[in-house]
């Protein structure tokens, strides 16, 4: 699902990479910023700050990922996720 209310940020190009954040996390902001460090295009969205249909909706297309619903969660490619903040994995993903 693309959720016309998520943020782009421009980067390359590394595959579809979607992370599911609250505007409210310390780690979602880590993972944020690591990949704007790493110059990975992706899309984001504080779920938090999503209207309430919206919220629902979003939450669902998050446990298909991650059934915990935690975050932050990102997705890549529609088959694979990273929970939590892990550097190492996130690096290692896009090097």
């Amino acid at each position: 699902m693309m959720n016309s209310k998520m943020k782009h940020v421009e980067g390359t190009d590394k595959g579809r990479v979607v992370l599911y954040a609250l505007s409210t996390c310390q780690w979602c902001r880590k993972v944020k910023e690591l990949l704007k460090e790493l110059n990975i295009d992706f899309y984001y969205i504080d779920v938090d700050l999503a209207g309430e249909n919206d919220r629902k909706e979003i939450i669902e297309e998050i446990k298909r990922y991650n059934p915990a619903c935690s975050f932050p969660t990102l997705i890549l490619d529609d088959n694979d996720s990273i929970i939590g903040f892990d550097e190492e994995k996130i690096r290692e993903r896009f090097k």
